[in-house]
């Protein structure tokens, strides 16, 4: 990946050193040290791993990906709602926290993740039209869809669309 490709994702230059003319000029990274939460894992056996693959609807797959859209939905400029909500999430999806990222734009939204031993939820913001967008991936034997209901009780939209992708389908 080219050192522009790194700077636009906002990952951290200085662990990939650039060229020569590029280091002088000082470094051009995005990242910024927010809190985090971070959770330490307990060591597992390859075969008692969080994130290992499940059969769901007769397919064997690495796990379920929900995309669910929030309209007219309340209280999505509230950032230490929105990490709230996340944890609850995670707690009754029975997934495994290892850190929470989110980030406040100015003058309204988030956007965040909450990476996970079993994957990630994500979430994208905008208060202006009470719209939000969040992406649930879980493996192993956490629930993903009990993250809907939660979703549904904190921010209260009139209108929730959710759609399942079954991840890794093809792999041997």
């Amino acid at each position: 990946m080219s050192h522009d490709a790194l700077f636009q994702l906002g990952m951290d230059l200085e662990a990939h050193p650039a060229p020569r003319a590029e280091r002088a000029a000082g470094p051009r990274s995005t990242t910024q040290t927010e809190d985090t939460i971070v959770a330490p894992v307990p060591a597992r056996d390859a075969d008692d791993r969080l994130d290992h693959f499940i059969e769901k609807q007769g397919i064997r797959c690495a796990g379920a990906h929900l995309i669910i859209d929030l309209y007219e939905a309340e209280r999505l400029d509230d950032l230490p709602y929105i990490e709230e909500t996340l944890k609850t999430c995670v707690e009754e999806a029975g997934a495994t926290l290892l850190h929470i990222h989110l980030h406040p734009f100015e003058p309204t939204g988030v956007s965040g993740v909450a990476v996970l031993a079993e994957s990630h939820i994500s979430v994208h913001t905008w208060p202006e039209a009470g719209y939000a967008a969040f992406d649930v991936f879980m493996c192993g034997d956490a629930k993903p869809e009990k993250c809907v209901d939660v979703l549904e009780r904190a921010f209260r939209p009139s209108r929730t669309a959710v759609s399942e992708l079954l991840r890794g389908r093809e792999v041997a």
